[in-house]
């Protein structure tokens, strides 16, 4: 079709090379991600932008062939070299009706029931197939079935009565249409029509944003079903999300799914069953549920869906291990390839196991085997909250294009329908959600704590009982009675500071740390080992707890450890344990020495190596980042073997493994999360307990918490137990890549990913109200200004005022926040307090000071209302008006005290004699306190110690009396004080230059306005008023424009300093196209791409060898923070020093273009230089284990460090081939071969087997 072959984003582009058939190359587009707007895309629309497309002309090319008048039918698919010889074609009679009100040029949004939807599949599908049929044969099923092109053009002119037009509508036609509406309804319509045209002439400005909202229609509301009858919009119609639990599907499961594309060997669960009914349909999912509950057999069912349809499935993971792991499980089922950054297997295969960065990747560049995908499963969609990484799932959901299914499978979340709904709006297309709270085999949470394990949960209850034992055994074991006797010992430290053992001081707080040691001790059997008391109370804890658990048959257990150096010292602390049989002890052996015998001679020595397999033959077992890959696979398989009993782990084992055991222990309930240290989140905590009870093995999974010197709070376990699980939490963030790949696209915007973050979900969903409440605005009538001098000035007047305060809260904040203006507002002084009616600012005094038990300035002010509305008149915050009664002075509206050495000696007045009684500072008046004194009313208020409603200080102070008028209060003081408040003022000279040119420009603002014609105008007040309300009105239509526009993106300010910074160093040109120096950023995905980018600009690396060359890029991928100082050659620690300043420049110019980027901490979180001396040596061909000794870093992080730099450099090297620099390109081939060897590019005993 025409408008398909103009749709270069679209799946039929022409195929670029088969090298880059899998992972797609920068020189191809991305295809169009599904859910993208028409009106988003120049061009382009939902229906390909055709004219023929409107008035199905396209059906003409299927059912009239060629021999007919018709156009000559498709018989090659896009990008097909070869189609289908479908030989001579005979007329199929048909006719064609179009509704008159629908024009070529017009846009339309044609909207139908979904009985019509559903009755247009059927026939265009019967339809289909009968037009290759025989002539007789179609004419007689044609009459049989009464199936006709007129029918189908009957009911397209019903479902065009339902029509919305999204082009641009007149004012006459809103007007035509809605006189028309008013023929069947009240006749109130017509006058509403006259208001909005009578609107319109009053504000012309406003069309233009009419038009604007008119064409701007929802995305949920393109596919929406017709309005119900009574017009109103029901929830269901617009949620994308729907929740499963359909017990019809359940019951009639093996009906409705007769031939499953796999038979599973047991009976599936019920969300199992609603979930694979819904794949049948072609729906995407959302499958929530506990771990170990069964998400993977809905994984298994998409993979063969995809194999019965011949068509393609992804399945992602967010971790490496996963995806190894998932490799195994899977290939003796499907025909399956794995993608990872460092292995390529099969990648021709059908169902494709990959880490979702790859597919990041491969949706970036436009890889063509995405034409081939039907599904795509996200496992552990929960990491969609971590900091780093969630960006990645957010990225791929929006990016993927409109013909591939989703499948989302995650741990239970409480916002599971959001989610769902987010997705279902943004890939315009529904969502089913189903989930389970229910677990497989419930858990039961304990604390262990002296000895003994206490239930505290069970069937997810929390047990008082059973935590009111545990706190009584503490209470109990730290009793005074307890320690009775007992001697500190020599060993322990001694008070040496002051305050001897005095209650609350130091002797007394390192007693208790004493006692605290003494009752481990008392507590731990056996002697203590040289490693010091702590050591041996930990380590008989440890014993205590695995015979116990081995007493009641409750091994294997994972005992949790959050941190590597942890791990291994409490393996080491059970030296004297073995949990193992003969049997299994054999196994280990042969499983061990056949798993490292594809190790070369000195790697199978490594200290690691022996150290592990010691443990294995034990029986314990250890599980962190810091082992080498094969070890940790060693691990793995030997736990699910069942042989290793005790396994400490840290919390990647939860995720990374498909691995229950019989009982989960939690060392701490604490974690250092690489900022601080913080307690467990409720969803860590349910994740690694949800390893507790394997399936079909165990009746219950047991969850300890090991509790050493203190019993958790019982809030603090309640909500880790029975509390709600962390809340997936969008943590969408623009980098340079992700805006130049979109760059680079002219279909895309950077913006339409900012709209479909997660972040922005719900200011886009309420869009449509915002529109709404836009549209009524706009059309709201607006009463006019009519001037008595003519044309109105209000408006320029009202604007002078509103500088005029904001000048004089500036110099009112300067006073106040002045030392003097303390000293000044003290009892007595005079002062001008800020009305909030505006037409006379308050004459007032002050009555006391703020103090330590009263923190406000009391003043007595005269008003002009009557005490019931006084409170009209007193001071806000919140309103902002002129004294027009100061204006009449020329100007001479802020009246400040003058310094003191200026004024006269009777200028300060103290308190006379005969009001000298001194008060006791209580106030026994109900502020404020509203009365009428000798003719006048007055007030007396609270203001805060900083205000700013204080405008003038005089320099008068009265004789007042604070016991009569606060403590005691005193009609008769009250009425002298009234009559003595009166004062001059004179102007107090100021130091600060800006604010003296702030007080300025106010007098200037002020005598201005005195010479407006408005000013003394009778109808002032009115028209103030009036213009206040045109004022808040347009400020609110310009606020509901600002937050339905681009710029009120959350990421937008931080989009356009990224822009600034591209276009700084030449990534990007002022057009922003993408320069050759974009393109190459496009290549680093491993490390920082402006570093990178800037390192290969400036030529670092010319003057290295391949050795130092890997050494130094080594920094881009390492990512340990605190590592022992590494000893470098001068040309080496000199290219260091080169890219360190290169890191820091970029920092200083992001930081100038507002780019929230410090640029110490964006050199150091981005550079890290601990193994560089390691990766040289390793180059140069040094064993691993003595590069091992060079550095304090583990081995597995060496490994991993290694492998990703492996990466890295074949990203410079196809950087280099895009600049054209063949020297560069031979350097990284030389560097990459360098550190492929050995033990660090061991293949995963996942993907060869063992």
């Amino acid at each position: 079709m025409e408008g398909a072959q103009e749709d270069v984003g679209g799946l039929n582009k022409m195929p670029g090379p088969a090298k880059d058939f899998v992972r797609g190359s920068l020189n191809n587009r991305p295809f169009r991600p599904g859910g993208l707007q028409s009106s988003n895309l120049p061009g382009h629309n939902d229906q390909q932008n055709s004219d023929n497309a409107l008035h199905a002309d396209w059906v003409r090319e299927f059912i009239r062939p060629v021999s007919g008048g018709g156009p000559l039918p498709q018989t090659v698919p896009p990008t097909f070299r070869k189609g289908l010889q479908l030989g001579p074609l005979k007329e199929y009679p048909c006719s064609r009706k179009c509704s008159s009100e629908i024009s070529v040029g017009d846009e339309v949004a044609v909207r139908s029931t979904n009985e019509n939807l559903e009755n247009f599949s059927v026939r265009f599908d019967d339809l289909f197939k009968k037009a290759f049929e025989d002539d007789n044969t179609i004419t007689d099923e044609a009459s049989q079935e009464e199936i006709t092109v007129e029918q189908i053009n009957a009911d397209a002119t019903d479902a065009f009565t339902e029509i919305e037009v999204q082009g641009e509508v007149s004012a006459e036609q809103i007007k035509v249409n809605d006189e028309k509406s008013s023929k069947d309804t009240q006749t109130g319509a017509t006058t509403e029509v006259e208001t909005e045209r009578d609107a319109k002439d009053r504000i012309p400005e406003t069309q233009a944003s009419l038009d604007q909202i008119l064409l701007m229609q929802p995305p949920e509301n393109s596919g929406k079903v017709g309005k119900p009858a009574d017009g109103t919009k029901t929830k269901e119609a617009e949620a994308w999300a729907l929740a499963g639990g359909n017990e019809e599907i359940i019951n009639r499961f093996y009906e409705l799914v007769p031939d499953m594309a796999i038979d599973f060997p047991f009976e599936l669960d019920k969300f199992q069953k609603e979930a694979i009914y819904y794949l049948e349909k072609g729906e995407s999912v959302f499958v929530a549920a506990h771990t170990s509950a069964g998400k993977t057999v809905i994984a298994e069912y998409a993979f063969a869906l995809s194999s019965k349809h011949c068509t393609r499935a992804i399945y992602t993971a967010p971790i490496k291990t996963i995806s190894n792991q998932k490799y195994r499980d899977f290939c003796g089922k499907f025909d399956v390839g794995l993608l990872t950054g460092d292995v390529s297997i099969r990648p021709e295969a059908s169902c494709l196991i990959m880490t979702t960065e790859i597919l990041r990747s491969m949706l970036y560049r436009g890889a063509d085997i995405i034409r081939d995908i039907e599904w795509v499963i996200f496992d552990e969609v929960h990491y969609v909250n971590d900091a780093e990484r969630g960006v990645v799932w957010e990225e791929v959901i929006i990016m993927l294009p409109k013909h591939i299914n989703i499948v989302l499978l995650s741990a239970t979340v409480p916002n599971t329908v959001e989610f769902a709904d987010w997705i279902g709006r943004t890939k315009q297309k529904k969502i089913r959600v189903t989930s389970t709270i229910k677990r497989p085999v419930p858990l039961e949470h304990c604390i262990f704590y002296s000895g003994e394990l206490y239930t505290i949960c069970q069937h997810d209850e929390f047990i008082l009982q059973g935590y009111r034992a545990a706190k009584e055994a503490y209470k109990k074991k730290n009793s005074p009675s307890s320690t009775v006797g007992a001697k500190p010992k020599a060993s322990l430290p001694t008070n040496s500071g002051r305050g001897g053992g005095v209650a609350g001081g130091r002797g007394h707080k390192q007693k208790q740390q004493q006692q605290q040691l003494q009752h481990q001790l008392s507590s731990s059997s056996g002697q203590p080992s040289s490693a010091g008391p702590r050591r041996a109370s930990e380590s008989s804890s440890w014993l205590l707890l695995i015979n116990k658990l081995s007493k009641k048959s409750q091994l294997p257990v994972v005992i949790f450890c959050f941190s590597k150096n942890r791990c291994d010292k409490s393996a080491d602390m059970m030296y004297t344990t073995d949990l193992t049989s003969h049997s299994e002890k054999s196994e280990i052996r042969l499983f061990c020495d056949k798993a490292f015998s594809r190790l070369k001679g000195s790697d199978r020595d490594l200290p690691q190596v022996i150290r592990i397999q010691g443990l294995l033959k034990r029986g314990i077992g250890v599980h962190h980042a810091g082992l080498l890959p094969i070890v940790k696979e060693v691990v793995e398989m030997l736990f699910c073997r069942g042989v290793i009993k005790v396994l400490f782990s840290t919390e990647t084992f939860a995720m990374g493994v498909n691995a229950p055991a019989r009982t989960v222990v939690f060392d701490s309930l604490r974690k250092f999360d690489g900022k601080e240290y913080r307690r467990l989140l409720a969803g860590e905590y349910i994740q690694m307990a949800g390893r507790a009870g394997r399936r079909g093995l165990d009746n219950i999974g047991t969850v300890i918490v090991m509790c050493r010197d203190d019993i958790p709070e019982e809030s603090d376990l309640k909500n880790l137990i029975v509390g709600k699980p962390t809340r997936l939490e969008s943590q969408f963030r623009l980098t340079y890549t992700m805006i130049m790949h979109l760059l680079r696209v002219e279909d895309l915007k950077v913006e339409d990913m900012l709209k479909r973050s997660f972040a922005e979900f719900h200011a886009q969903k309420n869009l449509p109200e915002m529109q709404k409440e836009l549209l009524q605005k706009l059309c709201q009538p607006l009463k006019p200004i009519e001037c008595i001098k003519g044309d109105p000035a209000i408006e320029e007047y009202y604007d002078m005022a509103v500088q005029a305060e904001t000048y004089r809260e500036a110099v009112a904040e300067a006073i106040m926040q002045s030392p003097s203006a303390q000293q000044l507002l003290s009892p007595g002084r005079v002062v001008i307090v800020k009305s909030q009616l505006g037409e006379e600012h308050l004459l007032g005094v002050v009555l006391k000071s703020p103090s330590a038990t009263y923190k406000n300035y009391l003043v007595l002010v005269l008003t002009t209302e009557s005490p019931t509305n006084a409170s009209a008149s007193l001071p806000s915050p919140m309103q902002s008006e002129l004294n027009r009664d100061q204006l009449d002075k020329g100007g001479s509206g802020v009246f400040l005290l003058a310094p003191k050495s200026k004024r006269g000696l009777d200028d300060d007045y103290s308190v006379s004699s005969s009001y000298s009684r001194k008060g006791t500072g209580v106030v026994n008046i109900e502020v404020p306190k509203y009365g009428a004194a000798a003719g006048t009313n007055y007030a007396v208020i609270a203001l805060e110690s900083n205000t700013k409603e204080i405008i003038s200080i005089c320099d008068r102070k009265m004789k007042i009396d604070q016991v009569k008028l606060l403590e005691q209060p005193s009609n008769a003081v009250y009425s002298k004080t009234v009559q003595e408040l009166m004062g001059q003022k004179t102007a107090l000279k100021l130091k600060d230059m800006e604010v003296v040119e702030q007080y300025w420009a106010y007098n200037m603002l002020l005598e201005k306005m005195t010479e407006n014609k408005c000013h003394g105008c009778i109808k002032f007040k009115e028209h103030i008023s009036l213009i206040k309300e045109h004022k808040r009105h347009k400020e609110e239509v310009n606020a509901l424009k600002f937050q339905m526009s681009d710029e009120a993106l959350q990421q937008m300010p931080d989009f356009q300093g990224r822009i600034d910074v591209l276009k700084e160093i030449n990534c990007i040109d002022e057009d922003l196209v993408v320069q050759l120096k974009g393109r190459v950023a496009c290549e680093m995905n491993s490390g920082e791409e402006l570093i990178c980018t800037e390192c290969l600009f400036e030529n670092q690396l010319d003057d290295l060898e391949p050795e130092e060359a890997v050494a130094v890029m080594s920094a881009l991928v390492f990512q340990q923070n605190n590592t022992s100082e590494p000893s470098l050659t001068p040309k080496l620690s000199l290219a260091i020093k080169r890219l360190y300043d290169t890191a820091i420049r970029l920092g200083e110019l992001q930081a100038h273009f507002k780019v929230a980027v410090d640029p110490q901490d964006y050199a150091r979180d981005n550079l890290k230089f601990g193994l560089v001396e390691v990766v040289y040596e390793w180059a140069k061909g040094t064993p691993f284990a003595e590069i091992c000794e060079l550095t304090d870093v583990s081995e597995g992080l060496i490994v991993r460090t290694i492998v990703r730099l492996d990466e890295t450099c074949r990203e410079f090297r196809n950087a280099a081939a895009i600049m054209g620099n063949s020297a560069l390109f031979k350097k990284m081939e030389v560097a990459s071969n360098a550190i492929k060897r050995d033990i660090v590019f061991a293949a995963s005993l996942y993907v060869t087997g063992v």
